[in-house]
């Protein structure tokens, strides 16, 4: 029997990290975030840098940390399923989750080294990020092809003795304009001739690094997503060790689909906090607030909106968790279709319910006292991140028509 429940056994840590977000992170968030106009965006200040290595902290010793990874000495020792009941507590506070140092990119990243890294790569790359020292970067979008088609990659990479020689460009790369992100995980053309799934490969490429440029942020809806960031970047003969490359040569679409899996779940997973949130605040809203005479949730058909605001979360939630518990018993690679049947509707009902609580607060929605806009402008991004919702379809569908065919 399919048991989607969170287990009795972390209960209590659940509601130790509910706990731990309202009485430490949610009161320090404003905060972290006006430092960023602080002098330089692209550098943390040291309040910044405070905040958030206390908060680290604090978790670690509260045991609350590296939850993601289920069967890594360095994870909590839980299950996808497990993960997706606490992810989503995390995710209702937009630091939260590096707080708890489960994070994207770096979680899809600590992944790639745990499963396919070879012992130095674990122990100058994935010690620090488990220990929440350093952050990380994935490199695969690139502005000159369809790169939802990651068959379609021209990055290229040649073997030049010892070294790589990596030349090409890449872009909305998240988190490549932290100022703590010292590792990139590059996908790049090592065999042009080779079958198609077989001319990729995954390079570790340290930043910073010669050769590599940060050309400019790329912004999102307007945003530039400071210190954080989306960066548009070259490579001009960079240089790395030929040990830098990931368990072997023609195997980066492997490694693709055996890391975005789990990163699109995460992304999920979080989605559903991010909605529950979102929730939270047009009910906050619906019965503080009065128009005509009458509460506003009285009014406009908010029942309904409310209702099915529920009723929305609720079915994507059971989603999620079935996927999870599908990637933990058959493996990421057969639980291909339920991922990609979250990933396409998981963003879409939280950006309906996001609207929702938009639409209840009138202008003060969209404004920067309300974290609704920045709730929206995540979640329609993440429509594309990690494959745009056709691809996903595409998936489902050709899973669909295998037993008519």
């Amino acid at each position: 029997m399919m048991d989607l429940d969170i287990p009795e056994r972390l209960v209590p840590v659940r509601d130790k990290i509910d706990k731990f977000v309202k009485t430490n992170i949610d009161p320090l968030t404003d905060e972290y975030y006006e430092e960023i106009d602080v002098g330089d965006r692209w550098q943390h200040t040291d309040r910044q840098l405070e905040i958030l290595d206390s908060l680290k902290n604090k978790a670690r010793e509260a045991g609350l940390w590296n939850f993601f990874l289920p069967e890594s000495q360095g994870g909590a020792g839980v299950s996808n399923l497990e993960y997706a009941h606490l992810a989503e507590v995390m995710a209702r506070n937009p630091i939260a989750s590096e707080i708890f140092n489960c994070a994207a990119p770096d979680t899809g990243n600590m992944e790639v080294l745990e499963r396919y890294g070879s012992d130095q790569h674990k122990k100058t790359w994935l010690e620090p990020l488990l220990e929440g020292k350093i952050r990380s970067a994935f490199a695969m979008t690139e502005p000159n092809v369809a790169s939802s088609d990651a068959t379609n990659i021209s990055t290229s990479a040649v073997l030049d003795g010892d070294e790589w020689v990596i030349n090409g460009e890449k872009h909305y790369i998240s988190g490549a304009g932290d100022p703590r992100c010292k590792i990139m995980i590059t996908m790049v053309v090592t065999n042009p001739e080779a079958p198609k799934h077989l001319r990729q490969s995954q390079i570790l490429v340290p930043l910073p690094h010669p050769g590599v440029e940060v050309v400019r942020p790329m912004y999102v809806f307007g945003k530039d997503d400071a210190p954080h960031g989306h960066m548009h970047i070259k490579f001009d003969n960079v240089r790395v060790p030929k040990e830098n490359i990931l368990l072997g040569e023609g195997r980066g679409f492997e490694i693709s689909q055996g890391r975005l899996g789990p990163g699109r779940i995460h992304h999920c997973m979080r989605s559903i906090g991010v909605a529950e949130r979102a929730l939270e605040l047009l009910c906050r809203r619906a019965v503080s607030r009065t128009a005509f005479g009458k509460p506003l949730a009285e009014l406009g058909g908010n029942y309904d909106v409310i209702a099915n605001s529920r009723i929305e979360i609720d079915m994507c939630r059971l989603a999620v968790l079935k996927a999870a518990y599908m990637m933990d018993t058959i493996g990421n690679k057969e639980a291909r279709k339920y991922i990609s049947a979250i990933k396409v509707a998981v963003p879409n009902m939280a950006l309906k319910v996001i609207d929702s609580a938009i639409q209840i607060y009138g202008a003060l929605g969209v404004s920067q006292d309300t974290p609704l806009a920045a709730m929206w402008t995540s979640q329609r991004t993440l429509r594309l991140a990690d494959g745009p919702d056709e691809v996903h379809r595409r998936v489902i569908a050709r899973e669909e028509l295998k037993a008519y065919q």
